[in-house]
C-alpha cells in the first residue's frame, strides 16, 4: 500500500534544502506573501506550509494522503484532506494557491487548475510547478514488465505518447503548451513562465564543492536560448482577472 501510494502520489522530499528554499524565493518574487491567504493544494507533510508561515499566519493545506494530512496536522494548522479537484473552501479565499508538483499525479488536471482559479481572489496568483516534457529523465520511475521500476530513466519522455504512457502512464509530463492549455477558457493573465533545472541536493549532501559548481552551471543554462525550456520543471504563474 505504501508503495502504491509512492508510485500514484509521488514521493517528493521531505526535508528542506537549498532547491526548496530556491523555489520559495521564486514564488515569492512573483506572488506577494506578507499576510497573505495562502493555500497549498498537495501540501504532504506541510514543507511548504511550514515555510510560508515565515510571511503569514492564514496559511492552509490540503492533501488526499490521509496519513500525511494526519502527520502535518501535529504540528501545523490548518491542514486537511482534500481532493485538488473539490476544494473545501468558498469562492476567492486565497490571494495565492499553490500547486506545487501536484497535476502530474490528480485525476483531473484541468479541474484541479479551475478549482484552484475559484478559490483565488480576484488579482490573486495561482502558482504551477510541474514536470517538463523536454527534461531528459524522468524522475518518476517506470513500468517495465509489469514491474514498476524506481529511479530517474533517461529519454522515456521524448517517446510518442503511445510508447510514453505505456512506460509512466502513472504521471503526467506537460510541455509549455499542454500546461497553459489547462487555464485555457479562465479568465486568467500569465505573469511569468519558465522552467527551472534542479538544485542537486542530494549531489550537495555528498560533495557540496561539486554541487556548487554543478548548480552554477545548470542555472545559467535556465537563461540560454537553446536550453532554457529543457529544465527539469514548469514554474508558472497565473493571476485571476
Amino acid at each position: 500500500m505504501v508503495a502504491d501510494k509512492a508510485i500514484t502520489l509521488g514521493h517528493p522530499s521531505y526535508v528542506w534544502r537549498a532547491g526548496q528554499e530556491r523555489r520559495l524565493e521564486m514564488i515569492h518574487r512573483h506572488a506577494p506573501l506578507e499576510g497573505a491567504r495562502i493555500l497549498d493544494v498537495g501540501c504532504g507533510l506541510g514543507m511548504y506550509v511550514r515555510a510560508f508561515r515565515r510571511f503569514s499566519d492564514q496559511v492552509y493545506g490540503v492533501d488526499v494522503d490521509l496519513e500525511k494530512v494526519a502527520q502535518a496536522s501535529q504540528e501545523l494548522p490548518h491542514i486537511q484532506a482534500a481532493l485538488a479537484e473539490k476544494l473545501p473552501f468558498a469562492d476567492g479565499s486565497f490571494d495565492v494557491v499553490l500547486l506545487h508538483e501536484v497535476l502530474e499525479h490528480v485525476d483531473d488536471d484541468h479541474r484541479a487548475v479551475c478549482e484552484a482559479h475559484r478559490v483565488t481572489k480576484v488579482g490573486g496568483r495561482i502558482v504551477v510547478f510541474a514536470p517538463n516534457r523536454l527534461w531528459p529523465w524522468e524522475t518518476h520511475g517506470v513500468f517495465w514488465r509489469g514491474q514498476y521500476h524506481f529511479g530517474n530513466v533517461p529519454l522515456i519522455n521524448y517517446l510518442p505518447d503511445l510508447l510514453r504512457n505505456r512506460l509512466a502512464g502513472h504521471v503526467r509530463v506537460y510541455t509549455g503548451r499542454s500546461l497553459r492549455r489547462l487555464f485555457h477558457g479562465l479568465p486568467v493573465h500569465i505573469l511569468h513562465h519558465s522552467t527551472i533545472y534542479p538544485g542537486f541536493d542530494n549531489l550537495a549532501a555528498r560533495c557540496p564543492a561539486l554541487a556548487r559548481l554543478v548548480r552554477g552551471i545548470a542555472y545559467t543554462f535556465e537563461k540560454a536560448p537553446l536550453l532554457r525550456s529543457c529544465g527539469l520543471s514548469h514554474f508558472l504563474v497565473a493571476q485571476r482577472i
